[in-house]
């Protein structure tokens, strides 16, 4: 393996360096980056002229500046990277930093929530071939991902930003509102669990009626403007989380899979007690990032030490309840925060930026902040990238689902999640591995029109701005960041595979 990876990166570095070359070439010859001055009536003309060649280095041979780049580059190996300036002399060090931090964060969230949603819509789709369900939903899949980006921008705005804000102002619903979502709701649940006529009907009303209740209840409790799930609330979802996730692996007879798993949701709920005022009062990123380590970290422990011979599936199971729990409590206090960020900001979704200028909110509030910024692109990013996570999905299962081993397992009279899950599942993952690493590397590149669309000053808007001036520096850093990341991923892709499949070896 080690001898893999040292090959793979001394062929990553030689399609670099080709690459960053070509690049640099077509981008100076692009046109003149004097081109503004010398049509300027300027008194200073020729001083910003001089000025400007100075940044660039234009006095200089290309072959010269592009060595000068290379050995910027070099230095980032010992962390000290040297990207040059672009043409106002501006470091593209500092710029890079803050244009990686916004779209790093919203290429990372949107492509988590693809792979969840689109994996899991794969397998619901996969195990209901050609059903009604198959097919709508590969229908709205298709749909959303064959959608114009700046188009389908101008909706969410529209619809999901500036009418959500109209409505917030003071949150109602009509009659006909309510019976037409309860409707809706109604069929979308009897489609997703199927059944027969007589349960189909049951599910549709049983959810019609819930919806239909719950709507007037939760705008008489003003729930839309002060949100809240409370400490029982969380418990009762962190032990539902863990009932779940045991009965979807191994079944709810198995007591060393079940106990971790509730051991780990009741410390969650006695946790989020007990550390109460340190949620409040002493929040910040590295306390949070602390608290997600742990939560992986001591269910972990639990599952592996209680766990026996299923000490993995133990691990696994208590480390999914762990996780939600620990979302859930920093999404009641989130909640909690809610009314007081309204007070801030009467307006919550933006529709341009990736932060508000000159915020002046506690820990919460700004995470509020940064989160409401991120709603619109990244909703717009995932729903492109679900067509291809759930059809890969779909074909991977169907595949798998058809191997003699899948056979004899339902043969032994395993139960069918446990086939699902436990033997094709795990198979099926290849193949995503590969559109993972590539997606992941692809958003980062593709996030350009979403960000000019939402005017988010991340790595699309720094690579529009050095190509539209003629100005190598912004745009080499660009490339720097999305190429290397696409190598990167694809080398990790490779290393997944082996530990999905011990039967590959490189």
């Amino acid at each position: 393996m080690l001898k893999f990876i040292i090959r793979r990166l001394g062929a990553a570095i030689g399609i670099l360096f080709g690459a960053s070359l070509l690049l640099y070439v077509l981008v100076i010859n692009s046109g003149d980056p004097l081109e503004d001055l010398r049509e300027s009536n300027a008194e200073n003309r020729e001083y910003l002229m001089q000025q400007r060649i100075e940044f660039m280095n234009l006095d200089v041979p290309w072959y010269q500046r592009y060595w000068d780049w290379l050995v910027g580059v070099g230095k980032c190996f010992a962390l000290q990277c040297d990207l040059g300036t672009n043409r106002s002399g501006v470091s593209v060090d500092s710029l890079l930093a803050l244009a990686a931090s916004s779209t790093l964060r919203l290429v990372l969230l949107a492509t988590i929530l693809a792979l969840i949603v689109g994996i899991a819509i794969g397998i619901l789709t996969a195990i209901r071939q050609y059903s009604g369900l198959d097919y709508g939903v590969t229908f709205a899949t298709f749909l959303f991902f064959s959608l114009p980006v700046f188009w389908a921008a101008v909706l969410l705005k529209e619809y999901m930003a500036i009418g959500y804000n109209d409505w917030l102002r003071d949150p109602d619903f009509t009659l006909q509102q309510i019976l037409v979502i309860a409707a809706l709701a109604g069929f979308l649940m009897q489609v997703f669990l199927a059944g027969s006529l007589r349960r189909r009907i049951i599910t549709f009303a049983a959810t019609a009626v819930f919806i239909g209740a719950a709507l007037p209840t939760l705008l008489a409790l003003g729930y839309f403007r002060e949100p809240r799930l409370g400490f029982i609330g969380v418990a009762v979802l962190t032990f539902a989380v863990a009932l779940s996730a045991t009965a979807m692996s191994v079944g709810l007879k198995t007591k060393k899979v079940l106990y971790p798993a509730l051991i780990t949701a009741a410390l969650v709920s006695v946790l989020q007690i007990v550390l109460v005022n340190v949620f409040v009062y002493y929040m910040n990123w590295w306390i949070m990032a602390a608290g997600l380590v742990l939560a992986f970290v001591i269910p972990w422990f639990i599952g592996r030490s209680m766990g026996g011979r299923y000490k993995d599936l133990a691990a696994g199971v208590s480390m999914i309840t762990g996780v939600v729990g620990a979302g859930l409590t920093v999404l009641d206090h989130f909640f909690r925060s809610w009314p007081g960020f309204l007070d801030l900001k009467p307006r919550p979704i933006s529709t341009i930026g990736s932060q508000t200028p000159n915020f002046a909110g506690g820990f919460w509030e700004t995470a509020l902040d940064y989160g409401t910024q991120l709603v619109l692109p990244t909703i717009l990013l995932t729903v492109i990238s679900l067509a291809s996570y759930s059809r890969y999905t779909r074909a991977s299962m169907l595949e798998v689902s058809r191997q003699d081993y899948i056979r004899t397992a339902r043969s032994k009279g395993l139960p069918e999640r446990t086939v699902i899950f436990r033997h094709a599942f795990r198979n099926a993952l290849i193949p995503i591995a590969t559109i993972a690493a590539f997606d992941f590397a692809a958003l980062i590149g593709g996030a350009v029109i979403t960000e000019t669309v939402f005017g988010w000053k991340g790595m699309g808007e720094l690579f529009i701005t050095g190509l539209n001036q003629v100005d190598p520096a912004p745009v080499m850093a660009f490339f720097l960041v999305t190429g290397t990341a696409a190598i990167l991923f694809n080398l990790l892709a490779d290393i997944f595979y082996a530990i999905l499949d011990p039967r590959i070896r490189v």
